[in-house]
């Protein structure tokens, strides 16, 4: 009997969905919900409902496995627990970038890594100025972040006006900048090292990385080290997310066997099936079988960062947004914009960060260290440096860090970062969408 065909999707179901279908294909589409995300919690926070707010994400939660009980809010959830998964992503990101990507020879990283430089050095001693001496002066890394999503999703909206070139190497930029995140997370905001658990923490990377020499495809095995790794990194004095990143970097990167020897296997093998007779018997075994050949061509590392890129960018960063954004501004006034923390980032973010990073990379270009990306004008450079000043969830996740406790500096330094990244997106978008047009590059 030949199986019925699915019944055919509603056409007023087809009309709903097709908006979404839409956004979800827009390159600046998780930018978009970041965004959304951040507007609502500040419109939550000083609404009438604004007590639900806090009530929300300041929720206690309790979890206890094998004698082991853990206390927590919903919001210390949501950065010590679920940003692990984000980290994860970056590291993956990171070595995917290394191994194969653009930044797989010193020729294609050395400009953005002269600009990352620029773009955390110069933006950190702006904030120092206002603070150096003060109880906020632990907040000097706040503004040296670059937020991929919103950065890359401003560009996207003058797609027309950017050379290729220019994405790249702010995508780069932005990658090189979270390496220095993690360096100075791990280094500076840490509780106090125990060395005991650092052993530990020790033992599960060397776990890690005799997974990756034996090319471990089995993400459970992956999941039990991850989590093991957290805790002891945890206890151990270094901010517990980093566990992400250290797993990403030991996924293996490189797939078993070349595609084409794969792909002429499976053409004889499919051949053959097709030559024998019908048995629905065996069939899902040799479908299987099929799928576990393909499965040697694609590196466990691609098949991870298809696997949580939407979970990370359409569920935890926006939750993140969302649970920390929400600032209430009962008392504020625009004096308080002039307050040296607010003021630091802001001036980190939108002056700091363009100057550091337009002019190292000018000075680069100049001394013929590595040609403009992209052959880009200068006016374009520039424009694409401001947009680099929009960090928002990493400088976030370092402000809850930098001021843990006080609840008046970290309020203060989320309007920073609010203020600063939101100065950097239009200024940025403005200078690019009204400036002079990409230069036309000859075909080959």
């Amino acid at each position: 009997m030949e199986p019925r065909p699915p019944p055919p999707v509603p056409a007023l179901f087809k009309v709903a969905l097709a908006p979404l279908q839409a956004f979800f294909r827009l390159e600046a589409s998780s930018g978009i919900l970041l965004a959304l995300c951040a507007v609502v919690a500040m419109v939550w926070a000083n609404s009438p409902w604004a007590s639900s707010y806090t009530g929300l994400f300041d929720a206690p939660l309790a979890l206890e496995v094998s004698g082991f009980r853990g206390a927590f809010t919903f919001r210390e959830l949501i950065n010590d627990g679920l940003m692990t998964l984000f980290f994860f992503l970056v590291g993956m990101e990171i070595k995917r970038e290394l191994s194969a990507g653009e930044l797989r020879t010193p020729a294609r990283a050395v400009l953005p890594l002269i600009a990352a430089l620029g773009g955390m050095v110069v933006p950190a001693g702006l904030y120092l100025i206002f603070n150096a001496g003060t109880p906020a002066a632990s907040g000097w890394a706040i503004p040296m972040a670059t937020d991929i999503a919103f950065s890359i999703g401003c560009l996207t909206l003058v797609r027309s006006r950017v050379s290729n070139g220019l994405v790249v190497f702010l995508t780069a930029l932005a990658i090189f900048d979270d390496i220095g995140g993690i360096i100075v997370i791990a280094l500076f905001y840490g509780t106090g090292l125990h060395v005991e658990w650092l052993l530990v923490a020790g033992g599960m990377v060397v776990a890690m990385a005799v997974c990756n020499r034996f090319y471990v495809r089995n993400g459970m095995i992956y999941v039990v080290l991850g989590a093991a790794l957290w805790y002891a990194m945890h206890h151990g004095g270094i901010h517990a997310t980093l566990a992400g990143v250290v797993l990403g970097m030991f996924i293996p990167a490189r797939s078993v066997r070349r595609g084409r020897e794969v792909l002429t296997e499976l053409s004889a093998y499919i051949h053959r099936l097709v030559e024998e007779p019908e048995d629905e018997a065996v069939r899902g075994a040799q479908i299987l079988h099929i799928e576990e050949q393909l499965e040697d061509i694609e590196p466990p590392l691609n098949r991870f960062v298809h696997l949580w890129h939407g979970w990370v960018a359409y569920g935890i960063v926006p939750a993140f947004a969302l649970a920390n954004s929400g600032i209430s501004l009962e008392g504020m006034s625009l004096a308080d914009l002039t307050k040296p923390l607010p003021l630091g980032i802001i001036v980190g973010l939108f002056v700091g960060k363009q100057v550091g990073i337009f002019l190292f990379t000018w000075v680069a270009v100049k001394l013929k260290v590595s040609p403009m990306p992209g052959q880009a004008r200068t006016a374009q450079l520039h424009g694409v440096a401001v947009v680099g000043g929009i960090g928002f969830t990493v400088a976030l996740f370092v402000a809850t860090l930098a001021f843990p406790g006080q609840a008046e500096l970290l309020a203060e330094a989320k309007l920073g970062i609010l203020l600063g990244s939101l100065l950097s997106a239009v200024v940025g978008y403005l200078l690019l969408r009204f400036g002079p047009a990409p230069k036309a590059v000859p075909a080959v």
